[in-house]
This record gives C-alpha cells, structure tokens and sequence, in this order.
C-alpha cells in the first residue's frame, strides 16, 4: 500500500491510533491534510490504507457487522474479512484497515487475514515498516503513553517514507487530541 502510514498502540491500559495527512496521485501530493483514521461507535477506531474508496467500502462493512457483533471487535474483524474474501465485488477492494478498541488492535487484510499482534503495535501503509520499528522502540524503552507513542513514530516515518507526512490525527479509544 503506497501514500500513507498508519500505526496503532496499545500501552498502560491506553490504545491510539495515527494517521498521517498525505494524498498522493502518482508521484504528486494532492492533499496534505486528509483523515484517514476514524473513532466509531463504542470507542473502536479504525484506520486505513490504499484506495481510499475501497476503504470506506469496507470501513462500512466492519461498522455494519461491529452492530452485528454487538460491539465485540474481533467477531466483526473475523465478520467483516469473511465479507471481503467472499463476495465477488469486495474481493477486488484494495486496502487494509487496523481496528482497535480499548483493549487490542487488529489488523485486516483482503487475503483474509485478522491479525492481533504479539506487540500490541501495528502498522500499515507505506511507511509502515519506519512507523512500527520506531514506535517498537518508544514503546520499549520509555514512559510515553499510546498516544504520544504513535504521534512520534508516525513523524519519524515522515522523514524517510517519501508518501508519509508529518501531519499526524491522533485519536485515543474513547476520545481524541
């Protein structure tokens, strides 16, 4: 997935998520300033990368089987990727989206995938690989909280990740800054 970041952290009973602002068409900036990250009903946030149309097809798909569900985040991860693998036009979206809720992070792919990670760190986008090594390090080795774990290491993605800018959106399970 190329044109964005987007890392989720869980730390000391907080989870955030970040997303950087760029829009990228080929190899131009459109947009600096875009919100690719979402807090849904019940404190669940959600981010996404690749075609954006596509992501908010099946950002509408997780929030339609999350009411399912019941709020229970995993069984409409599991829901919601058996969608996607299944129907014939969902097959064809490209992109990937992180869920999160006060207690863990998921992450969802169109291969089928539902992913909660050994850390609780993720990231995705194509700047994901800087954002996850830098935010495995704050996490590690200092007292930030989620939040300010997941602003820095989207920043430091910034600076190398050519589709990644520092324009992060931070938003908290339960609230947002």
């Amino acid at each position: 997935m190329h044109g964005t970041t987007i890392i989720a952290v869980h730390k000391n009973g907080q989870t955030a998520i970040a997303g950087d602002g760029q829009v990228t068409f080929g190899e131009t900036v459109m947009k600096q300033g875009a919100v690719k990250v979402r807090e849904l009903e019940g404190g669940v946030l959600v981010g996404f990368a690749g075609a954006v149309a596509d992501a908010l097809t099946l950002l509408e798909k997780f929030e339609e089987q999350l009411e399912l569900a019941k709020g229970s985040l995993k069984r409409a991860a599991v829901e919601t990727v058996k969608l996607w693998r299944t129907d014939r036009i969902l097959r064809q979206l490209e992109a990937m989206l992180i869920v999160a809720d006060a207690s863990e992070i998921l992450l969802l792919s169109g291969t089928g995938e539902v992913i909660a990670p050994d850390e609780p760190l993720v990231a995705v986008g194509s700047g994901a690989p800087y954002a996850l090594a830098a935010a495995k390090a704050l996490w590690r080795e200092t007292e930030l909280e989620a939040a300010d774990i997941a602003e820095k290491a989207l920043k430091i993605a910034a600076e190398i990740d050519l589709y990644t800018n520092g324009n992060a959106t931070v938003l908290k399970a339960g609230g947002s800054r």
